[in-house]
């Protein structure tokens, strides 16, 4: 079997986008997710649909806005001169920006339903023993929810290895730098390099295998614990 040397950087910059989208959606969901869950206010639901709508927008339409945000007439224009850069489209954060808004309802919401699962006795218990609410919150809400967190980790990483349409719209079909392997696998056919779209599709095939086993054995061990 005779691969082009150049098969691995499409791999490589798709985890590489996939561990850093994977961390900056922990960091930036987790608070969205325990306000979601927590609070009362009544536009609490348009703030969540605000957040869920990437599962149901058309990804290049997401794309083509996130295109024109991230452009050199956008705030991408404001920003990436920071840096020496002239716009964030068509450049790795622009991909990291584009996956995190595109992924972010695949992990706030099992984060969510997670600490909604656990009522609202355990952070009583916590303030009972003075217990600050930043502490409770790391000592008791946390590792309450971990299933969630695991759960909104797998779900966001593996998201952003099957992303295109968004992928392509904001960051194009550049190789070693925006080119992630779904990209690559449509260029690989476009371009008639079977063997190459068949190696990369066949190992997408058992990477989605692989995480839908996980999440099947994570909520079958979630289902014998809450018996």
């Amino acid at each position: 079997m005779n691969l082009s040397s150049d098969i691995w950087q499409p791999i490589r910059l798709t985890l590489e986008l996939a561990a850093l989208t994977t961390v900056v959606l922990l960091i930036v969901g987790t608070p969205i997710a325990w306000w979601l869950a927590r609070s009362k206010r009544w536009w609490k639901e348009i703030i969540a649909a605000l957040v869920a709508i990437p599962l149901v927008l058309p990804p290049t339409v997401l794309g083509f806005y996130l295109l024109v945000a991230l452009g050199p007439n956008g705030a991408g224009g404001v920003l990436a001169p920071l840096w020496g850069a002239r716009t964030l489209a068509f450049t790795f954060p622009g991909l990291v920006i584009g996956s995190v808004l595109f992924s972010m309802p695949f992990v706030v919401q099992p984060i969510r339903n997670a600490f909604e699962a656990m009522g609202e006795k355990p952070m009583e218990a916590a303030a009972t023993l003075r217990a600050s609410p930043w502490r409770a919150f790391w000592t008791v809400a946390v590792p309450l929810a971990s299933p969630g967190f695991l759960t909104g980790a797998i779900l966001g990483f593996a998201h952003t290895v099957g992303e295109f349409g968004v992928v392509l719209m904001i960051g194009g079909n550049i190789p070693g730098k925006t080119q992630v392997l779904s990209v690559a696998i449509y260029d690989y056919v476009e371009n008639a390099q079977w063997t190459e779209a068949s190696v990369l599709a066949l190992g997408m095939v058992a990477f989605a295998f692989c995480v839908i086993l996980t999440m099947m054995l994570i909520e079958k061990k979630m289902v014998r614990a809450a018996s």
